[in-house]
């Protein structure tokens, strides 16, 4: 069923359109694209789609508010460089634990420069699971990140030689942890052994050169630049948050022309993840970990219609 998209506010229905377009653009654990979207007068809702969830991945479906704070992103600065202010609410209401957002284009804001360049890196970013050769300026990169990360209420530290040395150990053990789960590598294989007609998952195609090994490529880069994005506590606006952190990192770094993808072992596993909190000095908890550098070309993982993502107004399911 086609749902009618209406006016919200400043936005007419063109560009509602456009704004949800904008957000089923953002990257997502194994592009299960875990959100969906209701649209009233008074306002765009994203929520979760926890039968998208990855139960064994992504027990406590941390990764899902993550995917689903990328979207709001997303969603935000298109709505932005629309010049309407996206006037943003997080988790507004308790008896409704799926609605996480709600944003409202109601009031005029000349867009800022910064915001619309992002915007205009939306269709553009992409995750790229090539070998990467090293980035030609890392410092002045990792500083822009770095302003990126904190504009969303996150942080990226900067590690030393010994915090490197040590994180790619953590990396190895989480993913042999990982392919010795059997439950695991059927989940895995599961989403990125889709076909290349399908609208979710990773097919065959943009899986890597290989098709077949959970997280490939970090050991093959020549010299690629490693960055964690971190939040002062792991609540459920904490990572919703540092999703939106996680995204404008990444436009970030698409603008820059950067390429960039998930070391997710580290973060996906909880003893792992302890143990990366703990490197990082007990103070930030660890939501994502970036490879950054430049790969070959790589295709576009797909994605859902919005007919697919969008509720009806008067119920959770279309």
């Amino acid at each position: 069923m086609t749902l009618p998209i209406t006016s919200i506010g400043l936005l007419n229905p063109d560009q509602v359109k456009s704004v949800l377009g904008a957000a089923v653009l953002a990257p997502s654990t194994r592009n299960t694209q875990p959100w969906r979207f209701r649209c009233s007068p008074a306002g765009i809702e994203l929520h979760a789609d926890p039968d998208r969830a990855l139960p064994v991945a992504d027990v406590d479906q941390r990764e899902l508010l993550l995917s689903c704070g990328a979207a709001l992103f997303n969603l935000r600065t298109a709505i932005h460089a629309l010049g309407a202010h996206p006037a943003t609410t997080l988790l507004p209401r308790r008896d409704d634990p799926t609605l996480l957002a709600v944003v409202r284009p109601f009031a005029a804001r000349k867009p800022d420069r910064r915001l619309v360049r992002l915007a205009d890196a939306i269709p553009r970013r992409h995750t790229n699971r090539t070998p990467f050769a090293a980035v030609v300026n890392p410092d002045a990169v990792v500083a822009d990140l770095r302003h990126a990360a904190e504009a969303e209420q996150a942080w990226l530290p900067r590690l030393d030689t010994h915090q490197m040395d040590r994180l790619r150990e953590l990396v190895l053990k989480g993913h042999h942890t990982q392919i010795a789960d059997p439950a695991f590598l059927a989940e895995w294989r599961l989403w990125t052994t889709r076909p290349q007609d399908s609208r979710d998952g990773v097919p065959e195609n943009t899986a890597g050169a290989d098709g077949g090994s959970p997280e490939r490529g970090q050991a093959e880069d020549a010299d690629p630049v490693v960055v964690v994005i971190g939040s002062f506590d792991d609540r459920t606006a904490d990572r919703i948050r540092s999703g939106q952190a996680m995204q404008r990192v990444l436009l970030t770094a698409t603008a820059a022309a950067v390429d960039a993808s998930f070391i997710s072992p580290p973060v996906e596993v909880p003893e792992v993840r302890a143990e990366l909190r703990t490197l990082l000095g007990g103070g930030l908890w660890p939501q994502v970990v970036l490879r950054l550098g430049h790969g070959t070309p790589a295709p576009r993982t797909p994605r859902r219609s919005l007919d697919d993502v969008l509720l009806a107004p008067d119920r959770l399911s279309a």
